[in-house]
């Protein structure tokens, strides 16, 4: 496909992939799932392969948690062809941690980055403004802090995401602009799912009652959050290594500023075993440093932990 024949939407993909990849020069594999996202993420890549001279693939992932679930994901592949990348189909078994979707993604996850890893490729995913708007207010809804409001990064490890600033309705006029069908998810207006009532009420009340522009404003606040936050973690971590999380931990090791020393205490208590300790587990062992009058011990999920003179201790159950 010539850039002469590109649509305006399928040319405003096509730059955000450009950006997102940059100067490297690693294989590319799209994260596909048949929706109007991950298709024209497909189609986009598949341009800016070529013009770059660049081996790019489409993975789509069979999570088996539908009868039909090959034959979804074989329909998925065959389409991401259509868009313009060979497409390859990975069946994975999903846990049960976390919940349904949670388990479904790390198993998503952990395909795409083993083929990534055997590639030493870079994994495109499809996710948009719009994914990034809701995932901020579904942590708002959560209360659990900065790294939660901070939303999807754009890249971690082998995932770039390259449209958290492109608006869903781009990558479905980019679709209809190529000519390529896409699946929509029933998933996706199933109501019993928190993010679709985000995205069917929530945030279409809040552009009624607050005017226009709420998505983009709620992705821009991640983006500022998500730099501040990784700021501070790397402050704790120059402060306080993981090499120096041992047990005990000396109080008077820890960052008197609150918003580094939360951020030890809860690296420390992963260390010793907690459970994904949330914030307010960490508050009640800050307690222990910042409120000291002799208490026993503090219970966290996985972890007890107590204070023997100026020493944090991991206690047995």
């Amino acid at each position: 496909m010539a850039k002469k024949e590109l649509g305006p939407a399928m040319l405003e993909l096509v730059a955000a992939v450009e950006r997102a990849v940059g100067e490297r020069t690693a294989p590319l594999l799209v994260g596909c799932s048949g929706g109007a996202d991950s298709l024209s993420l497909v189609a986009a890549t598949a341009v800016v392969a070529r013009r770059r001279g660049l081996p790019a693939r489409a993975v789509v992932i069979d999570h088996g948690l539908q009868e039909d679930s090959a034959a979804g994901a074989q329909k998925a592949a065959s389409r991401a062809e259509k868009a313009g990348l060979p497409a390859d189909v990975v069946k994975v078994e999903v846990g049960g941690d976390g919940g349904p979707e949670a388990a479904a993604r790390t198993a998503r996850h952990a395909a795409l980055a083993a083929v990534a890893d055997e590639l030493g490729a870079l994994v495109l995913l499809g996710h948009t403004l719009d994914d990034q708007a809701e995932t901020v207010l579904l942590g708002l809804a959560r209360g659990s802090g900065s790294r939660s409001l901070s939303g999807m990064a754009r890249e971690r490890d082998c995932f770039v995401r390259p449209f958290l600033g492109v608006r869903r309705e781009v990558t479905e006029a980019a679709c209809a602009e190529v000519g390529t069908k896409f699946w929509n998810d029933p998933h996706n207006s199933d109501d019993a799912y928190a993010r679709v009532r985000v995205r069917k009420k929530v945030l279409p009340l809040m552009e009624d009652k607050l005017g226009p522009g709420i998505a983009e404003s709620l992705a821009r606040t991640a983006t500022m959050l998500r730099d501040d936050s990784d700021l501070l973690e790397r402050l704790s971590r120059e402060q306080v290594p993981d090499s120096a999380l041992a047990d005990p931990l000396p109080v008077g090791d820890l960052p008197i500023e609150p918003a580094l020393r939360r951020r030890v205490l809860r690296r420390w208590l992963t260390a010793q075993g907690a459970e994904q300790p949330a914030y307010q587990h960490v508050l009640a062992v800050e307690a222990l440093i910042t409120d000291w009058h002799g208490q026993k011990w503090v219970d966290v999920p996985g972890l007890r932990v107590g204070r023997g003179e100026d020493q944090l201790l991991a206690l047995p159950d």
